[in-house]
């Protein structure tokens, strides 16, 4: 006994030597070994949650696959409704344009524009218009008429005042003048002019006065002195009836010259 209980002293310090030992050597790896383990714990739990991640993810994939279709489908169904709705308002509207045109053509033709209403109407304005162009026609032959008698008259004024400037010229028992040819069957209108009026030497003044009180007479168409131009103009072209009616003519004109003449000299007389 005592030899084993030596023995198992013996023991005791090599137990204490390999408990030391393995002690040391435990302190030098645990720093080693909580790094390793903390690192297989970060990578198992890094892998549990991207598992967990992943879980998620696909379920909320999944979820928001089933809502998409759902609110496409609605979607897509109001779009049909209002593409629908849409057509047959569409289709309403053409029937009742359609429906609208027929019945305002059949108003309108039956109501408001009649055919034998407009067409009386429009022979009615072709008859007016026909009376329009006929006074028209009248007018403008009127006015004609008076532009003849106007230049006429202005014809007659400068043949009268060519008459006194060319009264030197008047035929003489002795001498015949140069408007009096021997040749000539009939004296010539300017000898016949000549032998009615006066010689008046020439003035600038009293002419103009003698123009305007012929405008004058000119403007009134009531004007007795009118009567025989108006008169004239439808005579014939026969060249003694003209001689004798541009003498009557000048006669009137001569009267009608000296009153203007007179009134010319009263006019400078109180100027």
């Amino acid at each position: 006994n005592m030899a084993e209980l030596l023995k198992i002293k013996s023991e005791v310090e090599e137990f204490k030597k390999e408990y030391f030992y393995r002690n040391s050597q435990a302190e030098e790896n645990r720093q080693r070994e909580y790094q390793a383990a903390n690192r297989i714990q970060s990578w198992f739990r890094a892998s549990k949650v991207r598992a967990y991640l992943s879980h998620l993810h696909k379920k909320a994939i999944i979820i928001q696959r089933i809502w998409r279709g759902f609110t496409a489908r609605a979607r897509f169904r109001q779009m049909v409704k209002a593409a629908y709705f849409i057509m047959k308002m569409n289709f309403y509207e053409e029937m009742a344009v359609r429906i609208q045109k027929r019945w305002r053509g059949f108003f309108v033709r039956k109501y408001i524009h009649n055919y034998y209403a407009r067409k009386s109407y429009l022979e009615g304005l072709s008859r007016k218009n026909e009376l329009v162009r006929m006074e028209l026609a009248e007018l403008e032959e009127l006015q004609k008429r008076e532009r003849d008698c106007v230049e006429m008259v202005k014809e007659q004024t400068a043949k009268v005042y060519q008459a006194h400037r060319l009264h030197h010229l008047l035929s003489t028992k002795q001498c015949p003048g140069v408007f009096n040819s021997p040749f000539r069957p009939a004296p010539h209108e300017m000898e016949l002019l000549l032998r009615q009026v006066k010689y008046q030497a020439p003035a600038r003044r009293k002419r103009v006065i003698i123009l305007q009180s012929v405008i004058l007479i000119i403007k009134d168409p009531q004007h007795p002195l009118l009567v025989p131009l108006d008169m004239a103009l439808d005579e014939s072209r026969d060249p003694l009836k003209l001689l004798l009616k541009k003498n009557d003519i000048i006669k009137t004109w001569q009267t009608a010259l000296l009153g203007a003449t007179a009134q010319s000299r009263l006019v400078s007389v109180f100027q």
